[in-house]
C-alpha cells in the first residue's frame, strides 16, 4: 500500500500565486474581468484594508482572499474581490459570505466591485454562484463568476498547451488532490510539472517562484523531497543551467523564511524595535543552520552544504560535530 503524502498548504500556495501572478491569474481564469482592466496602470493590493473590513474572527484561515484596487479601461476606479475556497468540505454559507464581503467593500469605498470565486474542491456538483432572498415583495440578488478547478481535469490538454504560469499552478493543485494517498505518485507528478517549466522556457525567476508554489501544494516526505532536490540539481547541471541553481536558491529561501519567523518571534517578545531587528538577524542565521543540519542528516557532503547555504566549511564541520555528538 502506498505511503500517503503530507498535508498540502493550499491556502498559502494560492496566496503566494495571487501575489506573484495576479494579471496572469485573471487572464487565465477570468478573461472577462482581465479585459475590463487597464493594465497600463498599476493595481494596488489592499490586504490590510480588507482585514479591517472583514475581522479575523470572520475570515478565519482564509488567507487566499484578496482585495485589489484597479482602474478600468473606461477610466473608472473599481475594486476586485478574489475569494478562493480551496478546502475539501462544502460550505453552506459560501454564497452569503460572498454577498457580505461584496457589500462591505461597496459600502466603504462607494465604488463598483467585481466579486470572483475560485472553488478548488473535488465536487463538480457544488457551484454556488449567487446569493438571493425575497421578503414581502423585496428582492435582493448577487450573482458572481466562479471557476471550478476540477473542471480542468477534462481540459488537461488546454493546460498543457498554455504558456500562462497559471496552467502549471492549476495542474499542481489538481495533482495535489489526486496524489494525497500516494507520495511516490506525487513526487512523479511534481517532477513532470517541474521539468515542464524548463521545457517551456520559463525564466529562472519564474522557475524558482513556481517550484516554491509547488512545494506548498505538492508537499513530500523528507526522503522523497531530498530525492526530488537531487534530481532537480542533476537536471540543471546536465542542462548547463546557471551556476546558482534553482535548488540552491530554494534552500536559501527556506532558511531565510524559517529564520525570519524565528527572529520575529524573538523580537516581538523583546518588545523593542531594536530587539526586533536583532531578532530577525539572529533568526535568519539560525534558520540557515537548521537547513544545513537537515542537509547533513540527509547525507549531503560538507562542501555541498557549504555551497548551498553560504556557510563556511568550518561552520558546517561544527554543525556535523554537533550532530555526531547527539
Amino acid at each position: 500500500m502506498p505511503d500517503p503524502s503530507p498535508p498540502s498548504d493550499l491556502d498559502a500556495a494560492w496566496k503566494e500565486t495571487l501575489d506573484l501572478y495576479f494579471e496572469p491569474f485573471l487572464a487565465f481564469l477570468f478573461p472577462e474581468a482581465h479585459a475590463a482592466i487597464n493594465w497600463d496602470q498599476s493595481v494596488e493590493f489592499l490586504d490590510k484594508e480588507f482585514q479591517d473590513l472583514i475581522p479575523e474572527a470572520e475570515i478565519g484561515r482564509r488567507y487566499a482572499d484578496k482585495l485589489v484596487k484597479a482602474w478600468l479601461s473606461n477610466g473608472e476606479e473599481a475594486f476586485i474581490l478574489i475569494h478562493l475556497e480551496v478546502q475539501s468540505q462544502e460550505d453552506s454559507g459560501f454564497a452569503q459570505r460572498m454577498f457580505i464581503y461584496h457589500y462591505r467593500i461597496f459600502d466603504f469605498y462607494q465604488k463598483r466591485v467585481m466579486s470572483l470565486a475560485v472553488l478548488g474542491d473535488e465536487r463538480s456538483s457544488w457551484r454556488p454562484d449567487r446569493y438571493t432572498y425575497t421578503l414581502a415583495g423585496c428582492e435582493l440578488s448577487l450573482r458572481f463568476p466562479i471557476v471550478k478547478l476540477v473542471d480542468f481535469e477534462d481540459r488537461w490538454s488546454e493546460l498543457e498547451a498554455s504558456d500562462n504560469p497559471m496552467a502549471v499552478v492549476v495542474m499542481a493543485h489538481l495533482r495535489s488532490r489526486t496524489t494525497k494517498s500516494d507520495a511516490q505518485a506525487r513526487k512523479r507528478w511534481k517532477w513532470i510539472l517541474t521539468r515542464r517549466l524548463y521545457e517551456r522556457g520559463y525564466s529562472r525567476e519564474d522557475v524558482i517562484r513556481l517550484i516554491r508554489v509547488m512545494d506548498r501544494m505538492m508537499t513530500l516526505p523528507p526522503e522523497l523531497k531530498r530525492q526530488f532536490r537531487e534530481e532537480l540539481d542533476q537536471y540543471e547541471r546536465e542542462g548547463q543551467m546557471p551556476l546558482i541553481s534553482s535548488m540552491e536558491e530554494l534552500a536559501k529561501e527556506e532558511g531565510r523564511e524559517e529564520g525570519i519567523q524565528i527572529g520575529e518571534q524573538r523580537g516581538i517578545q523583546i518588545g523593542e524595535q531594536r530587539g526586533i531587528q536583532i531578532g530577525k538577524q539572529e533568526g535568519i542565521q539560525e534558520g540557515i543552520q537548521r537547513v544545513a543540519i537537515n542537509m547533513l542528516r540527509q547525507g549531503m557532503s560538507i562542501d555541498q552544504v557549504a555551497s548551498l547555504t553560504q556557510l563556511s566549511t568550518d561552520q558546517v564541520e561544527q554543525l556535523l560535530t554537533q550532530i555526531t555528538a547527539e
